[in-house]
């Protein structure tokens, strides 16, 4: 949620080249659609210059449950009961948030396939009623995934519904009916492009900045760096630049409270609101104690 949260060009290239002109490469854009989605359209497939066919948008019945102001989950603490029986008014009301999402993927013109990761205490009538919201909001399919439960057995209908839409995909693009697009172009101001965002994509009303941000735009743009693409540091847990305003937040105002450049990466990062640059990360990484035991061939160290 502060840098692009994308795989590498390269490893996407790679990926291409192994698996060829008929194959299919799934790449990561992490942290929410409304940051690593934006984010890989407007930043990476510039760069890239490289055309998404299809948008796989994954989602639970508890998040949506959670979004739909259900009971907070506390790490180390018994899951609310609200989200291991069935409550279809939870459900209900939270697919707004889900429904949001597609609405932000299709505004990039790529169709949207929505996967429903399926838990063991989900109901067949909550599964459904994301289905149908996820159909109604605009997705070419909305399937449920088994995967968890029964492997890559489990998820055969997501990856049919998957090449069905890149197949719609390419031959619309082979036909020159194609439709992606960018969100906004890179020769409009930086304010510009960063309230195109916070109001197409975070349904912000306005955007506020604070006396160092205006600074820093003045002096970016001077600089040269004004027509880089933007790219947001803001909270994953929302799609205003509140952690707790779950759902569709609306009216809001998303505050810029400084902005930095990356002139080697190639963008703009606005801080939207209390944002830390510096992740958690441990001072001795994992990988020491991660190894292969020779005898049995088996990976050691992972849990």
């Amino acid at each position: 949620n502060i840098a692009h949260g994308n795989s590498s060009i390269v490893a996407d290239q790679i990926a291409l080249k192994l698996v060829g002109k008929k194959g299919y490469v799934v790449t990561e854009a992490g942290f929410g659609a409304d940051i690593g989605m934006e984010k890989f359209f407007n930043i990476k497939c510039r760069y890239s210059g490289l055309r998404p066919n299809c948008v796989l948008l994954v989602a639970t019945v508890r998040a949506l449950k959670m979004h739909g102001k259900g009971p907070k989950v506390t790490a180390g603490r018994p899951i609310p009961r609200e989200y291991t029986e069935e409550n279809l008014p939870l459900v209900k009301a939270g697919v707004c948030n889900m429904q949001k999402h597609i609405e932000n993927a299709n505004k990039f013109g790529v169709p949207v396939v929505v996967c429903i990761n399926r838990f063991a205490t989900d109901t067949e009538e909550e599964l459904e009623e994301v289905r149908k919201a996820a159909m109604a909001a605009g997705a070419d399919a909305a399937v449920v995934g088994e995967h968890h439960a029964k492997g890559g057995e489990g998820a055969v209908a997501v990856a049919e519904a998957v090449a069905a839409a890149c197949k719609r995909s390419r031959e619309a693009d082979d036909k020159g009916t194609g439709g992606f697009r960018y969100l906004y172009p890179l020769d409009i101001p930086i304010k510009s492009k960063i309230e195109t965002i916070a109001k197409e994509i975070y349904g912000a009303k306005a955007v506020q900045y604070s006396p160092e941000a205006e600074e820093k735009i003045k002096l970016y743009t001077e600089m040269g760096f004004g027509s880089l693409p933007i790219c947001m540091a803001k909270t994953q847990y929302s799609l205003s630049a509140d952690a707790e305003a779950k759902g569709v937040p609306v009216d809001h105002v998303l505050p810029i409270k400084d902005i930095r450049v990356a002139a080697g990466a190639g963008f703009i990062y606005p801080l939207c609101g209390t944002m830390s640059t510096m992740p958690g990360l441990p001072t001795r990484p994992a990988y020491y104690d991660i190894d292969v035991d020779p005898d049995t061939g088996k990976i050691v160290g992972l849990f």
